[in-house]
């Protein structure tokens, strides 16, 4: 009988041993269980016929047993010993008969202590309920029959995660048909799209399919505006054509939008799909992971870096490439004739170049941004770059960020750890995900100790290590995980980021008047974003 609630789990499954003497001499091991200081038992786990009164009585006595300031990790009944060992606030306890060998319990206990973490990542009541089945399992590997079978921890965690072969190949025969479904709804798609642009340039009334009349007309209305919403980028309105209705029918109008619409882009969401709006605008990697700015001065300006690297996975900078550039835009004609004033403390070398409108022996000799012609002005409401540099090289000694990932080959596939250290210490990089490929076939990682969070996302065979701030203050961390599988399948690893400051040490002063040299107020946004970061 196994009963789960929100407060405890116990399981009481019934192991058929060939005897009802719960103290046979043949019996060792007569239970399993985590319990609550209390005694109140969370999950536990009978290799013997018990009842659910009996496994209750004997935990609940087991607080009330031992006694104060003693180290001992066993006590013992008149008919029965515990062995057990603290987690934090909970116990993993053992209840065998008095004629069993306490040095083999005590070794059975640490490997039952040591099983618990393998799935909760806290040693808390509700972590344990939530993570209770897959505790009984892995319990059922570690004693048979009440006795304690020849494994380890690495065998017990590849047994409980057995694979299906007949899994796998029906999983893979679905994603072939989602695919061949999607890409068959799309090639429709275009074909009713082209067929709705055709009637409407002759002008003619758009022709019925299938033979069921008023019928077809509506279900081809209802595809050519699906086909609007997912294809077609915007363009200048167009009055709807007209279509006689047939009898009493109710055909949907083009132009026209209904429910089955609504539902269908929905679905295509559902699966995953890219719905573009009617913009047909995608939005840009900026856009998505800095925040624009809040106030925006007529003299507005954008430094922007995006870095380029790959390394390998024994060491060494393959090749780095930054790309930089100050954008300038001005929204008033009152402050279009100005300068700017540029710091470069930048000591890694960087090329710098400006634009050929731009004054080069002033920039040269005073590090001004101005333009040939003092007379004229800066373009009003044009984004126009001023100044780039570029930085390439192969020295390590210039990686913002290096990743050492180190998989080592084990018994039941591969124990990788993968480390992060910050190298420039005045960045603070945000939003990090560092993305480990993982074998596709073999489950799920077994994560150890990992500083941040992580995610597997199984559709892509990616395991994602996320931190969301990486600076002087949390320069460096690890992540362990174990696999199934060769070395060569995490490779290769790649970083994403970004940051409000620049990598090179370039920014924007002063802006002042062309005439009179006085201040102008102006608002200033600065991004390092990835482009390709990898280690092959």
């Amino acid at each position: 009988v196994a009963s789960y609630n929100l407060t405890s789990v116990i399981d009481l499954c019934i192991v058929q041993v060939g005897c009802y003497c719960l103290l046979s001499v043949n019996c060792v091991l007569l239970a399993a269980a985590v319990c609550t200081k209390a005694g109140k038992a969370i999950v536990s786990r009978q290799f013997v016929e018990m009842t659910r009164t009996r496994v209750e009585g004997l935990l609940a006595a087991f607080p009330k047993l031992m006694g104060m300031g003693k180290q001992h990790t066993f006590v013992e009944t008149e008919s029965v010993r515990y062995v057990y060992q603290p987690l934090e606030k909970l116990y993993m306890v053992l209840v065998t008969t008095k004629n069993s060998n306490i040095l083999e319990d005590l070794e059975t206990l640490r490997l039952f202590s040591r099983v618990i973490p393998e799935y909760c990542r806290v040693l808390e009541e509700g972590e344990i309920s939530d993570h209770c089945f897959d505790l009984i399992f892995a319990f059922d590997e570690i004693v048979a029959l009440g006795y304690r079978e020849n494994v380890n921890l690495a065998q017990i965690r590849t047994f409980t995660e057995m694979d299906s072969h007949e899994e796998k190949v029906f999983r893979a025969v679905r994603e072939t048909q989602e695919r061949e479904a999607k890409a068959e709804m799309r090639r429709k798609a275009k074909e009713l799209q082209q067929i709705r642009r055709d009637a409407e340039r002759s002008g003619k009334k758009v022709p019925a399919f299938g033979g069921f009349g008023s019928t077809g007309m509506s279900s081809m209305s209802s595809g050519s505006i699906i086909t609007d919403t997912i294809i077609e980028s915007e363009k200048p309105k167009m009055a709807p054509v007209p279509v006689r209705p047939t009898g009493s029918s109710k055909a949907l109008k083009l132009g026209a939008r209904g429910k089955e619409v609504d539902n269908f882009v929905d679905k295509l969401r559902g699966e995953g799909e890219t719905i573009m709006s009617n913009t047909g605008k995608m939005p840009s990697l900026a856009s998505n992971v800095l925040p624009p700015p809040v106030n925006v001065e007529s003299v507005h300006m954008r430094v922007e870096e995006k870095i380029s690297l790959t390394c390998g996975r024994d060491g060494g900078l393959q090749n780095m490439e930054l790309l930089g550039m100050i954008t300038l835009r001005v929204t008033d004609d009152k402050v279009g004739r100005i300068r700017l004033m540029v710091n470069n403390y930048d000591k890694k070398g960087v090329q710098l170049q400006t634009h050929p409108n731009v004054d080069k022996k002033l920039f040269t000799s005073d590090s001004v941004i101005g333009l040939k012609n003092p007379e004229k002005s800066f373009p009003l409401n044009n984004d126009v770059g001023v100044l780039k540099w570029r930085l390439q090289s192969t020295d390590e000694a210039l990686i913002p960020l290096t990743i050492n990932c180190w998989p080592s080959e084990s018994a039941t596939g591969c124990d990788v750890n993968i480390e992060y250290e910050l190298q420039e210490e005045s960045l603070e990089l945000n939003d990090v995900v560092i993305a480990i490929p993982i074998p596709s076939g073999v489950g799920a990682p077994v994560v150890g100790d990992v500083d941040g969070e992580y995610k597997h996302d199984s559709r892509r065979n990616v395991l994602e290590w996320s931190l969301p701030v990486i600076d002087a203050k949390n320069k460096s961390g690890s992540l362990e995980f174990s696999i199934a599988g060769q070395p060569n399948d995490f490779f290769p690893v790649n970083v994403s980021f970004v940051s409000i400051r620049n990598y090179c040490d370039i920014q924007v002063a002063k802006v002042t008047h062309v005439e009179g040299d006085a201040p102008v107020k102006f608002s200033l946004e600065t991004s390092f974003l990835v482009d390709k970061y990898e280690i092959l």
